[in-house]
Parts: C-alpha cells; structure tokens; sequence
C-alpha cells in the first residue's frame, strides 16, 4: 500500500482523537460490517454497470490542479470534469452529501444544517448526535442505495450522510457505521472485496466518503501547505482504489465529487451574538456562518426581527419569508419546518463567534463566494471522454447516477437529468 495512504489515516486518526478529547462523538469505534444476507441483484440487474460515488469532503473545485492532483486530473482527462459543482446552501457538510444523493435541496429533505431544531418536535439534531444520526425519521426523499434497493440492486455504503439510518424500511445492503477507526487500506480492501463477491450479491451501487480536506481546510486554512498534502492524500487513495479494482475487469464508473469548498475567514473580527437576542424567548439552533433564531412565542419575532434589522454589522438579517429565491431557503421551501423564523447570514469573510474563529470556514452563499464550489469528476465506460463542462448545482447528480444504473423514479426532484445527460455515451 502507497505510503501517503497510511500517512492519511494517521492524519485523520490523530485529527478524530483530538476531537474525541473535546467531547465530540463523530469519531466511533464501531468496526462492524453491516451485512442483510438475505438480498440479491434481480436478474434484471445482472450484467448492468457499476457506480462508486466518491465524495472528499471539503476539496474545492480549484484544489485538484492548484495542488497538482495528477492521478485524479490525468482519470479525468479520460472523462468529465466540471469548472465547479455548486452546493446547496447552507454549503455545509450534511445538508450536501445528503442533496448529493437525494437531487433534493435541504429544505426539501430536511437536512436544513449540520445542526437544527425541528419545531414540531421540538427535537435538535445533530451530525455529532449518532442517536439522531441513526434515525429515520429526519430523512426525506430516497436516497440513491434506498432507491436502488426498491429496486432489488444491491448497494453498499462505506460511509454516506443518511446510510447508517433507516430510510423507507431501507438501508443499504452492506454499509459501515462513519468512524476513522478503519485505515484507508482496509477500506479499499473491503471495497474490492465487494465488487469479488458473485454476480448476484455484488452491489451496482458503492458511497465511498473520505473526511479530507476538510480537517485540513478548517485547521489550517485553504491555502496552507498541510491542505496541499491532504489533496495529495485523497489524489493517492483514488489511485489506489482504481488500481485495486482494475484487474476485476468490471465495468466501473467513477463519480469523484465534494460537498462545498472552503475559504479564509476574518478571524480578528468575529461576529459576537447579537445582545438583542433574549435566549428565554428564543432558540439559536445553529450558528457560524449563518444564525439560525427560532421563537418560543411566534409573536416576538416582528419585534426582534427589526431590532436586528436595526443593529446589524456583518451580517444581513432576513425573516424566513423573505429569503432570496435562489437559495431555496425560505417559507415556501421549508417543508419539514426546520428553518429559523428570522435568519442572520454573516457577510464574508466575517463569521458568528464569541471567540477567535478557525482559520478555514465553509457554509456561504455559494453564488456570492466562489470558494464554497465543490468538485465534480466523472470517468468509466458510461461517460464520454475529455470533456469539460461548465458549473452545475449538486442535485443534478442524483438523476444522472439513476440513468447510469436504468433506475426509475416517481418522487419530484431538484435535479434534471437533462443538464448531465450531455455528458453520457449515447
């Protein structure tokens, strides 16, 4: 195995116990294959392509030639690759893998933040909570492996935002609970194990997640020489994934994408909570980039709201029914009711804190700064080869993975097939 690859679960390993120590639970400990033995390809299926969906968080669209990611520039020099993938706002890291493999916007599915509060529950969840992340019930839409197992096509998961919960009666076939106990080796292993086993137990479908750049990113900052060494990293392990599986000979695709970008914030001027907030009135269900205010009395909102509307320095303060259209983000989008009745999104490069904030932040509005663009690469025997193409919203993934794997679906998306299919072999 490459050294750089073990390099990266270290890196990722010492990054996990250090957030451990400060009381995070993202990191687990839990190594288990999850297997449901009973399921099988229907004969339909046999003989049909392969998807592995990648997603390294937080690699900006600029990353790969900025940093000289040669093995993922010269795999995509064979296919497709996008001048950028735009996320979904807020561009955040479970709201966009989740948009990723729903088409769906996070209003729409629900994964409004990384954190939030559902007001008819009155019930917060979080991506640290793993009670919550295991729950069903905060997921809309179908997510791709859900999709694929209505279908009787197998699925496997080594790790995706929404696979470890239950889902329409559904998980994926074969999937891991999302802990950095397991080194890079092992979970390329365990991936060609997979696409080994005999046709009718082999899933179509695999989410490979990777957590770097991000960890880098946010430590360091965007453009710092250990950010240059995780891109490096994740280039090394998409090479050895390639390479490990290339002597199956099996008809592969490749789609290598990312959940938001990442840029440079202010950090000697952070936004403080605003004094006009009386928390006995009213719940800040998230913050940083964007501050998410819910009122206990709805009657207090018009009060606040122009107090803010008053005072505000860094940041826009909107009411949730005049948010701008194009972020989705507002009263009519709202589906699950998750969002803030008043929501303050801090101008960039300053964010909320009531301390010196890191040095990487992501989280924008992705059409205001550029940073927030994602990653799109696409290689296999399903795309065309050397093209490139202009910048599209993440949602369009999920209708371009259904026609790769002739995958039908009824649930009204964000996504449109027709703004990828261009770049699919006819």
């Amino acid at each position: 195995m490459n050294k750089m690859i073990k390099i990266f679960y270290t890196l990722a390993s010492r990054i996990c116990c250090c957030l451990l120590i400060a009381g995070s639970a993202i990191a687990q400990t839990d190594t288990t294959q999850h297997v449901i033995n009973s399921r099988k390809n229907s004969k339909d299926h046999l003989g049909k392509p392969y998807v592995i969906l990648i997603s390294a968080d937080g690699f900006r669209h600029d990353y790969a030639e900025r940093y000289q990611a040669t093995h993922l520039l010269r795999l995509s020099m064979a296919g497709v690759r996008a001048a950028s993938m735009v996320p979904s706002f807020p561009s955040v890291t479970f709201p966009n893998h989740y948009s990723i493999v729903t088409g769906m916007y996070p209003s729409h599915h629900g994964l409004v933040n990384n954190s939030f509060l559902d007001e008819k529950s009155m019930e917060r969840y979080s991506m640290g909570a793993k009670n919550k992340v295991r729950e069903g019930k905060w997921y809309g839409g179908t997510p791709l492996w859900v999709l694929a197992e209505q279908h009787q096509m197998i699925s496997a998961s080594m790790f995706w935002v929404g696979s470890e919960a239950e889902i329409k009666g559904l998980r994926p076939s074969r999937y891991y609970d999302y802990t950095e106990k397991i080194s890079v080796e092992k979970r390329i292993a365990v991936i060609k194990e997979w696409l080994s086993l005999p046709e009718e137990k082999r899933p179509h479908l695999i989410t490979f997640y990777l957590s770097e750049p991000d960890h880098a990113g946010h430590s360091f900052g965007p453009d710092a020489p250990q950010t240059r060494q995780a891109v490096k990293l994740v280039d090394s392990v998409i090479y050895e994934l390639s390479e490990a599986i290339k002597p199956l000979g099996l008809p592969i695709n490749y789609i290598f994408v990312s959940d938001h970008g990442m840029t440079a914030v202010d950090r000697e001027r952070p936004i403080a909570r605003p004094t006009e907030i009386d928390t006995a009135k009213f719940i800040i269900a998230s913050s940083g980039t964007m501050m998410d205010i819910h009122a206990k009395n709805k009657a207090d909102v018009a009060g606040l709201y122009a107090l803010l509307k008053a005072s505000e320095q860094g940041y826009k303060t909107y009411l949730k029914s005049e948010m701008p259209a194009h972020l989705h983000y507002g009263s009519s989008d709202d589906r699950m009711n998750r969002i803030g009745d008043i929501l303050l999104v801090s101008d960039w490069p300053r964010v909320f804190s009531n301390r010196k904030p890191g040095i990487g932040h992501h989280g924008f509005d992705p059409q205001v700064v550029k940073d927030m663009h994602a990653s799109f690469m696409a290689w296999g025997p399903a795309f065309n080869s050397g093209v490139n193409i202009a910048s599209f919203e993440n949602v369009n993934v999920y209708p371009l993975v259904a026609k790769i794997l002739g995958l039908s679906y009824s649930e009204k998306i964000d996504g449109h097939i027709e703004v990828l299919a261009p770049i699919l072999k006819k």
